[in-house]
């Protein structure tokens, strides 16, 4: 059985640049690294999961990608301003818990334009908002998608306070 990669995707800032029509022009310079990468999958952690269905959005993708998008996060509601720090990756860590059996072994990623969304940054392909995914962010993800592949990921650094580990 062939061990899943996960990436957490955002959308506005990673599949277009942010606060441009939303026309998901990087979308397809994503959907070619991970045609590369049979155990890729992906997870939706945009804010557009809040606003239309898994459906719709699985819809954006080309159709033999389609079936790879294995769902989205669960929303997650701050009780403070501070709870925002890393919230996206408490999500991401949550949909972990439902659906792999070790989070902690557990080979994910994420693609977003927001630093603060991702307390673990070693797992982060940051891509610039104002273009959205690029070919350095591509360079990026095959890194990662190759050091999952290979075994040879590094766990987050130590300095990083990671929801893998319990502190």
């Amino acid at each position: 059985m062939t061990r899943h990669s996960y990436i957490f995707m955002d959308f506005d800032g990673v599949t277009h640049p942010w606060g441009e029509v939303e026309d998901f022009r990087c979308l397809p310079h994503i959907e070619a690294v991970v045609r590369d990468y049979e155990e890729a999958r992906i997870v939706i952690t945009s804010d557009w999961r809040m606003l239309f269905s898994l459906s719709k959005l699985v819809g954006r993708f080309a159709e033999d990608i389609r079936p790879r998008v294995c769902g989205a996060t669960p929303h997650v509601i701050p009780k403070n301003g501070a709870e925002l720090h890393g919230l996206r990756e408490r999500e991401a860590m949550l949909w972990l818990g439902q659906h792999v059996p070790d989070i902690s072994t557990a080979s994910w990623c994420a693609v977003d334009d927001a630093p603060g969304n991702w307390m673990t940054r070693s797992r982060l392909v940051l891509t610039d908002f104002k273009r959205g995914f690029g070919d350095d962010d591509a360079v990026a993800l095959r890194r990662m998608l190759d050091s999952f592949r290979s075994g040879t990921a590094l766990p987050p650094k130590s300095r990083e306070r990671s929801f893998l580990r319990r502190a």
